[in-house]
């Protein structure tokens, strides 16, 4: 008899077979309850909690089932009236020499031996991982500018946390994440620092900071320990991927809550969108828990609709490169001359605000996808340039509407409306010169001509000239150089 065949004939196997099916009906119930929690949820700190207790309620199902089937265990539990195994797994199993018979019972022992050997694969798979992911706090880092690490002391302060982060720079990792528990440290890729909105390093660093506060990082090793234990079980991976999501949406609400700015924050992460790191469980990353669904959660929290089922959960993780994600909408109409027409959510996105709607605010909205949701960006975009907030009127709106109306009038060719021209982006953007020189066709002057005068010019300075030349004779000005002095 080989080595494998006397194990499976020790009445342990059974037991630990008998367990492992036991445990397929147990986690069935328990994922029904927590969908049903889910549903009724708002909180996600109630959400995550719940997530958690249903891991551990088939934790403890699986273990208390297995101590009751356990040869050692088998007497006491028959003695307080509970039968240990089905009656489907009775003598009826058996034949009259009493070794297992061919059916279902012959076959639950050997569960047992691939059961610990896919136990072992994972678990080896895990720790290899986070070797591999601890070596990132050793290999290529360095110290973070100081005024960062002075920042890191004070966010931590306002997160009432006590225990000392470390703020490393690294060119190994591509996103900012959290490594270890008792001597936590937060590497932010190499340039990210000087590249992004100090606003937004911040809400990042915030994001790091409530893992680190809320020990997400010890959760989610113990986490990955039962990953491996229940591998087998499909109701253990959803649940796994309901508590990863919800630990995200937990630190979204700690940033919120914060720095009370959630659109910041949201802008923040749809510009980290394209650094995600490649899953090295180990590591808590920002970019993890899906990123169109938290930045719509953030916001418009009023449209959370809950978890619903793990397919629909990894469909909204559908993220592109360019963050191109376009709405669900019908498709656009034909206009009389064959063209596409423009939704009028199109025409302000690609006319009326051209000039003035940042790369990251583009992005945002191309993430929107519903009406509503667009309504309430617009309503932010206007009011985030509002000069006077307190009042009714809008004075940014009104006089950047005033100028458009005024270019179309005065700027248009017969080859673009007036906003597309070069006079009309300028004077879109900064407004009427100080002083205007026409030069007409005539003498030494070839083409039709105008020089604008400015006295200040955003992002240039003080006495700024501009040449618009019309070469064409019809009208289209087109600038002759970049702005100078």
């Amino acid at each position: 008899m080989s080595v494998l065949e006397s194990l499976v004939a020790t009445p342990m196997a059974g037991a630990v077979g008998w367990a492992l099916l036991h445990s397929l009906w147990e986690g069935a119930i328990v994922s029904v309850a927590l969908a049903f929690a889910l549903r009724v949820m708002k909180s996600s700190r109630a959400r995550y909690a719940a997530a958690c207790m249903a891991m551990l309620a088939i934790l403890g199902g699986f273990a208390v089932t297995l101590v009751r089937l356990a040869p050692g265990g088998m007497a006491g539990a028959q003695a307080a009236g509970w039968q240990a195994a089905p009656a489907w797994n009775g003598p009826a199993g058996m034949d009259s020499g009493g070794t297992l018979g061919p059916g279902l019972a012959a076959i639950v022992p050997w569960l047992a031996p691939f059961w610990i050997a896919g136990v072992c694969m994972f678990y080896l798979w895990h720790v290899m991982s986070w070797i591999s992911v601890c070596r990132l706090r050793r290999r290529g880092v360095c110290a973070a500018p100081r005024e960062w690490q002075a920042r890191i002391v004070s966010l931590s302060a306002q997160l009432r946390l006590s225990r000392p982060v470390q703020l490393l720079e690294s060119c190994l990792v591509n996103t900012p994440i959290v490594l270890g528990h008792f001597r936590p440290v937060i590497l932010m890729p190499i340039g990210l620092l000087a590249g992004m909105p100090p606003g937004q390093i911040e809400a990042i660093l915030l994001h790091e900071l409530a893992h680190v506060r809320r020990y997400d990082y010890l959760v989610n090793v113990l986490q990955r320990s039962v990953e491996g234990l229940l591998f087998y079980h499909p109701a253990v991976w959803w649940i796994s991927h309901v508590i990863r999501v919800e630990r995200e949406h937990c630190c979204d609400d700690a940033v919120v809550e914060v720095n009370g700015d959630a659109y910041e924050y949201a802008t923040a992460l749809a510009a980290l969108e394209e650094s995600r790191w490649p899953g090295r469980e180990p590591a808590l990353a920002a970019m993890g828990g899906g990123l169109v669904k938290r930045v719509r959660r953030l916001l418009y929290p009023r449209s959370h609709n809950g978890v619903w089922m793990p397919v629909i959960s990894m469909a909204v993780m559908m993220l592109v490169a360019t963050v191109a994600l376009t709405a669900w909408q019908a498709p656009p109409q034909q206009s009389a001359g064959g063209q596409k027409a423009m939704t009028p959510y199109e025409k302000w996105l690609n006319e009326d605000i051209v000039y003035l709607i940042s790369a990251r605010e583009r992005e945002s909205f191309m993430l929107l996808g519903s009406d509503t949701e667009r309504e309430k960006f617009i309503e932010q975009f206007w009011l985030r340039r509002d000069p006077t907030p307190d009042t009714a009127v809008n004075e940014m709106k009104e006089e950047h509407y005033r100028r458009i109306a005024y270019v179309n009038e005065r700027f248009w060719t017969d080859s673009m409306p007036g906003w597309r021209t070069d006079r009309g982006r300028v004077y879109i953007l900064c407004g009427p010169a100080s002083t205007v020189e026409v030069h007409l066709v005539g003498g030494t002057v070839r083409f039709a001509t105008e020089v604008w005068f400015y006295e200040w010019f955003e992002g240039v300075g003080r006495n700024v000239k501009i040449t618009f030349i019309d070469r064409t004779g019809k009208g289209d000005f087109r600038i002759e150089a970049g702005p100078g002095r």
